[in-house]
């Protein structure tokens, strides 16, 4: 819903989209094509320490159905079937990979104009089950999530958090890890408008070990298809990321880190990622 709250896992995506999204130390090159009748099919290929992965991704859509089949190089094959509107407000999926037969798990979301509800749970004799919610509206969101592990009774997880969103800035705080870690996060747009800056930092405290950490960001439109991405952390580590399409929903981005810290006379990392869309 376009005026109800977002769900709780998007919740300081803004930040985290800014601070981590397109940044990449390998070499990726990703195809997609797209027929007209709701076919696509996306060829994704990246190479890391020396070892090449790949997989090929098979996209239908017909109606509210969406069929969603992935084979990667190590044979396995992923399907994933989602019927939108099958209830009002309702989206549910059914999801499982061969050849793990208890790989299957049926996820149903609920997105109301004052609350969002996802719910996931395995289809095997002992599933895990996870919850969450957010209440309030499109500025406003609270919410949680916890998971259960029936095979134990135990929980797995439990957070929650509260995020404030404006089109030009948006405030998150996150309690995670069971409660052991606060996270509290911002991103405002500069100058929207004129060249596209934007700024982002998250600040985090660890309960267990008081240990402090931060990650500021920023990201400048340099002209209508060149962005520039920069991310600096207090351990030392400097990102930068360029991001330039050169041709309609086509692009390349180069992405390289520095590290001071680092023990295996790798300090700085490149990365080169290729996005085709014919």
């Amino acid at each position: 819903m376009g005026n109800g709250p977002a769900p709780f896992s998007d919740i300081g995506k803004r930040t985290r989209d800014l601070l981590i999204k397109d940044y990449n130390f390998d070499h990726k090159f990703t195809l997609l094509m797209q027929s007209h009748v709701g076919m696509g099919v996306t060829a994704t290929g990246w190479k890391k320490d020396q070892i090449f992965f790949g997989d090929v991704n098979t996209l239908y859509k017909s109606g509210n159905t969406t069929v969603d089949l992935k084979l990667d190089t190590h044979s396995n094959v992923s399907t994933k079937v989602t019927v939108n509107d099958i209830l009002p407000f309702t989206k549910v999926a059914c999801s499982f990979r061969i050849p793990d037969h208890k790989s299957g798990k049926l996820d149903v979301q609920y997105l109301h104009p004052h609350a969002a509800v996802d719910s996931s749970i395995g289809l095997n004799p002992t599933p895990l089950l996870e919850v969450s919610a957010a209440i309030g509206s499109k500025d406003f969101s609270l919410g949680g999530e916890v998971g259960l592990d029936t095979a134990s009774a135990s929980l797995t997880k439990y957070n929650a958090g509260i995020g404030f969103n404006k089109p030009d800035f948006s405030v998150a705080v996150l309690l995670t890890d069971k409660g052991q870690t606060l996270k509290a996060s911002y991103v405002h747009s500069v100058n929207p408008s004129n060249d596209g800056t934007t700024v982002a930092a998250e600040l985090t405290h660890r309960f267990n070990t008081y240990e402090n950490s931060f990650t500021f960001g920023s990201s400048h439109l340099v002209d209508p298809i060149t962005t520039v991405k920069t991310r600096f952390s207090n351990n030392g580590k400097f990102a930068m990321l360029c991001q330039r399409e050169w041709r309609p929903k086509s692009l390349i981005t180069v992405s390289g880190e520095y590290d001071p810290k680092s023990n295996n006379g790798g300090a700085t990392k490149l990365g080169l990622a290729l996005a085709l869309k014919p």
